[in-house]
């Protein structure tokens, strides 16, 4: 299964006062739903960003399977080891649902009659019924965009899954059936799945809950 460790990482914005992310040093590995709950301003996205290998830190290490991100294509990692899932869905408007999630299959060299039988596949498995996939994503509810979003970030093959916010411009309901995608992709397909997250349904579907105050990051105790 993948892991994501980060060892004593920092991370200063230029001409900024403080570090937005301090001396942290943990560990995400595949098989659990991780929530990385905080005030806004608290360097939760930055740590994201950080793992996602869109910015280097100012010190430390962030290593993916025992390997730095420092030594490694950062364009390939991104396209083959981690897929983030945004907030505001960051579908293609112009691309029909099924190419979209098409898309970054055939990033990578997939065939295209290939990529649209796999990409029917992860549709199906977020929910999303045939009839839905030649839509443009204007076409779609919120809910059903984000769980387009998820499709298309598990079509590169990634096994990290980063979220930022993913329930945030959705009602409790999608929000709901959102969480329970990951959680299954997690606990049933052995995914490592990181979430930020203000949302406390999803720290109490985690299976580990990290809290960050002002670049700090701490593990919280669940029952």
């Amino acid at each position: 299964m993948p892991e994501l460790r980060l060892e004593n990482v920092s991370y200063r914005y230029k001409n900024a006062d403080r570090l937005a992310v301090n001396d942290v040093t943990c560990s995400f590995r595949g098989g659990q739903v991780y929530a990385v709950v905080g005030p806004s301003g608290s360097g939760k996205t930055t740590l994201l960003s950080l793992m996602a290998g869109l910015d280097k830190p100012s010190a430390g290490r962030v290593l993916f399977d025992g390997e730095d991100l420092a030594t490694m294509d950062l364009d390939r990692y991104r396209r083959e080891k981690v897929s983030m899932i945004f907030q505001a869905f960051h579908l293609f408007p112009l691309l029909t649902v099924l190419e979209n999630v098409c898309f970054p299959m055939e990033l990578n060299g997939v065939p295209e009659e290939d990529a649209r039988v796999r990409a029917r596949e992860l549709l199906a498995a977020v929910g999303i019924e045939e009839e839905k996939h030649g839509r443009f994503p204007a076409n779609l509810s919120g809910g059903e965009q984000q769980r387009v979003a998820i499709a298309r970030a598990l079509a590169s093959g990634a096994r990290v899954l980063l979220a930022d916010e993913p329930t945030g411009n959705l009602d409790v309901a999608n929000g709901q059936r959102v969480i329970e995608i990951l959680s299954r992709l997690a606990h049933e397909e052995g995914y490592c799945v990181v979430v930020v997250t203000h949302n406390l349904a999803i720290a109490d579907a985690a299976d580990k809950v990290w809290r960050m105050t002002d670049g700090t990051l701490r593990e919280v105790e669940t029952a």
